[in-house]
């Protein structure tokens, strides 16, 4: 009886080894040699030491076809569990390129949906590590509703819980759709891509040639198509930009987010911002001047950092308050809004509004980016999506006018008439139709018609100065009730810590309705 439980023991821990070997040594070293962890080798990177339980282990295909029956790898290329990150509690899949190019078949899709559909029941995030060449060809049309199962309950855990996806090697066909669903999407500079169609296809079909860096690479998806809010130096990196990550977001939408600790005092000194703003309403600078000495401990973590530079968009801390920040930046494009800008912001307000995250917005915008490119581009339907956000959000809203608030954008931008509970100015807002140049060359075109050489100039000049006297300013707008205070730079961080904690239980009754239909 003792030799045959040792002869089990020894099978259980024997298989244990092999389920741990993946695709085999020779398929792992290669992995290595391209600057990439193993499966397992970032799981144990990305989560708390010891916390990682797995789940399927011994998992295997069961497809007869092709030879497929004789090629099997104990987990089915894909290691599934729950582990902690920062003490959270997480789901997390990661799948294994060294067993057939972490192609997804039909067992290795039930692995994921089980894992989902667990962290869906328990309102924990869950964490996809995406390294996979697509649907595994000799599996059919099971790969292909493995892949659906799966986007499914992506659309299901939208706004319920966290999803977040690293993409840590080649990612195409079907493999793209899931993280493209997901919340935010981290990518490796040179060991990330992902598209739809690889570049063989795409020079057969249409004669382009072009690698795959330039195709679908972290600097394709975080600079220029938007697709990825994270880009990543190494896959170190990316580990620990996604525990920062989770540092500020909650577990799931049931739960509140949690005070983040912090020594920086809310009534500390904020006297840095007093000159960033320059005296010309025509001269750049830069907001984050402002927001990094606003938040705690001048921590702040950019979403989408290199795409649409024009807005900025983040989490921090204001108090130990957990916020999400949106911010014009006149440092870039003046700050006005085109449709990369409108649809990156929207999407952040709208994360933030599902998991009850603040949404402070520093306002300095010109208006909307004219231009044939836009209109044809559908500026009217993206810019939309922006003034939708803002307008369905039921988070505290808290708007800090720095300068510029121009036309319609002064509306979209978290205004009062939207309903944002708190909107406060600087003593150099400008909130006007348009700006004086503008305005005088429209209203007084009549008077200034008959005047040429310094006549003109000079008349011009007294007209600009009168309007932006009695326009170009706070005053009126805050006469009328739209601005609730006027205040000075020095006193942004303890007057929006004052109005969150105000605001901490805002409670919004919204009409009875299966879903708003927001323009896509």
């Amino acid at each position: 009886m003792t030799d045959l439980l040792e002869e089990k023991r020894n099978k259980l821990i024997s298989l244990r080894k092999q389920s741990e070997m993946g695709g085999g040594a020779e398929r792992s070293a290669k992995q290595r040699a391209q600057g990439k962890y193993s499966a397992r080798e970032r799981i144990e990177r990305l989560v708390d030491p010891g916390s990682f339980l797995e789940f399927d282990r011994f998992v295997t295909h069961r497809c007869t076809e092709f030879g497929m029956s004789a090629h099997k790898f104990l987990g089915d290329g894909v290691i599934t569990g729950i582990a902690r990150i920062n003490g959270q509690k997480v789901g997390i899949f990661s799948q294994d390129f060294s067993c057939w190019g972490g192609a997804l078949g039909a067992a290795h899709a039930k692995k994921i949906c089980k894992i989902m559909d667990m962290c869906l029941e328990s309102r924990m995030p869950i964490i996809g590590i995406n390294d996979s060449g697509g649907a595994r060809i000799q599996e059919g049309v099971e790969s292909l509703a493995g892949y659906a199962e799966i986007f499914y309950r992506n659309v299901k855990c939208s706004g319920v819980i966290p999803q977040i996806s690293l993409i840590m090697g080649p990612c195409a066909g079907g493999a793209v759709y899931s993280p493209a669903i997901t919340d935010f999407i981290f990518m490796v500079e040179q060991t990330s891509y992902m598209f739809v169609t690889g570049p063989d296809v795409i020079k057969a079909v249409t004669h382009e040639e072009i690698t795959k860096e330039e195709l679908g690479g972290a600097s394709a998806h975080g600079d220029k198509s938007g697709v990825a809010q994270f880009k990543c130096r190494d896959e170190n990196d990316c580990f620990e930009r996604v525990r920062e990550l989770l540092t500020y977001i909650p577990s799931s939408n049931y739960r509140m987010p949690t005070a983040v600790y912090t020594s920086d005092l809310p009534n500390r000194d904020n006297t840095k911002i007093k000159n960033v703003i320059p005296s010309s309403s025509k001269k750049p600078y830069d907001i984050k001047e402002i927001i990094l000495d606003v938040v705690d401990d001048g921590r702040f973590l950019e979403v989408h950092q290199s795409f649409a530079k024009n807005i900025i968009c983040g989490f921090a801390s204001i108090g130990g308050i957990k916020i999400g920040v949106v911010a014009n930046q006149p440092n870039f494009l003046a700050g006005v809004l085109d449709i990369d800008a409108s649809v990156k912001a929207a999407r952040f307000i709208r994360f933030c509004d599902a998991f009850d995250i603040p949404i402070v917005t520093f306002v300095d915008v010109p208006g909307f980016l004219p231009g044939v490119i836009q209109e044809h581009g559908a500026i009217i339907k993206h810019g939309s999506k922006l003034l939708y956000a803002y307008s369905e959000a039921t988070v505290p809203l808290i708007t800090v006018i720095t300068r510029k608030a121009y036309g319609g954008a002064y509306d979209v931008m978290a205004s009062k008439h939207i309903r944002a509970d708190v909107n406060l100015a600087y003593p150099t807002a400008e909130i006007a139709v348009m700006g004086a140049d503008g305005a005088v060359n429209i209203i007084f075109r009549h008077e200034l018609a008959g005047l040429t050489g310094k006549k003109y100039e000079e008349k011009k000049a007294e007209l600009v100065a009168h309007y932006e006297e009695n326009f170009a300013n706070p005053y009126q707008a805050a006469e009328l009730g739209y601005l609730d205070a006027i205040i000075l730079p020095e006193e942004t961080r303890l007057r929006i810590y004052e109005y969150l904690v105000m605001l901490k239980d805002k409670k919004v009754e919204l009409p009875r309705r299966k879903h708003g239909n927001i323009q896509l």
